[in-house]
């Protein structure tokens, strides 16, 4: 059976998630106690129920300390496991608050809203880590939906998704992010007025970037990291590794250095063991582009770089 489990912040669209599998044809439960999780999968497996998709959160109460073992049980009785957490920024989430005008599940007449949240995210600390984090913080509706659907997409031969993630430091980090590049000290094409309006995936911009001596420095020295260190995070059983390149306002160098890293390594052929990767692109700051077409086979060869 394929499983996808979700949890994170209150308001930081998990019910978008939910919403997204459901769609999907997924069985969908929300605010399911963690110690059910096992009983569910069993009364599903035994009704014929093919993938289901449940959301495990601070709603939960106590029973949330089970929930970093389930993952590991579920597996080990044969199913296909995806964590997915999501994660959102204070100010991000009190903001939500306001404009819904909900309820924080944590609050009390003695608890503020500020006070809910900092309790949340202190009771699912030890969740964060347990598969993919998405950082909603500057997402619309839409591209959470359609970045949630990029990694729902099965893939049986896949045993690592990369994704390379462009965004602008000036609307912060993004949290999901593992390994984050800052290139903001490459020569910048918005003081061109001519390539001022366009972006990082236009041609205009991408020849003015080919063209400096110090973006193909960068954008070789990054390959040369993530070619020599990709195979750890392998050995160390990731599902995911986002890799996020970052310039000021996320529409120009980030883009087209997360594209043509994306395309490099969905290109390269390596000549050792032979480990499945997926490649993705996503740009924060930017309308959704379509995904890239599905990744070939990349054989990982830690100490050896193809450059483009």
């Amino acid at each position: 059976m394929r499983i996808i489990i979700i949890s994170g912040l209150s308001g930081s669209g998990k019910t978008i998630a939910l919403n997204l599998f459901e769609d999907t044809a997924y069985y969908c439960v929300d605010n399911l106690p963690a110690t059910l999780l096992p009983t569910l999968i069993d009364q599903l497996v035994h009704q014929g129920v093919g993938k289901a998709a449940v959301a495990i959160d601070s709603r939960s109460g106590d029973s949330i300390a089970a929930l970093p073992q389930q993952p590991d049980v579920l597996r080990k009785a044969g199913h296909e496991v995806h964590f997915l957490f999501l994660d959102a920024k204070d100010e991000t989430l009190l903001k939500r608050y306001s404009e819904t005008r909900r309820r924080h599940p944590l609050a009390s007449d003695s608890r503020t809203l500020v006070e809910s949240i900092s309790e949340e995210r202190r009771r699912l600390a030890r969740l964060a880590d347990l598969g993919h984090r998405i950082d909603t913080s500057e997402l619309a509706p839409n591209a959470l939906r359609e970045w949630i659907r990029q990694f729902i997409t099965p893939n049986e031969r896949q045993t690592l998704t990369l994704l390379f993630e462009s965004f602008g430091f000036k609307h912060g980090v993004p949290l999901d992010a593992e390994l984050v590049f800052d290139v903001r000290c490459l020569p910048n094409p918005h003081y061109n007025p001519a390539l001022r309006a366009l972006t990082g995936r236009d041609a205009p911009v991408a020849a003015f970037l080919d063209g400096e001596a110090e973006v193909r420095r960068m954008r070789e020295d990054i390959t040369r990291f993530i070619t020599t260190w990709l195979p750890c995070y392998i050995r160390d059983n990731r599902n995911y590794l986002t890799v996020g390149i970052g310039c000021t306002g996320g529409r120009h160098r980030s883009v087209y250095l997360a594209e043509w890293l994306a395309s490099h390594f969905q290109a390269q052929s390596y000549v050792q063991e032979t480990q499945q990767v997926r490649v993705l692109v996503r740009h924060r700051e930017l309308p959704p582009s379509p995904p890239l077409p599905p990744a070939e086979t990349l054989a990982l060869q830690p100490a050896k770089t193809r450059h483009a």
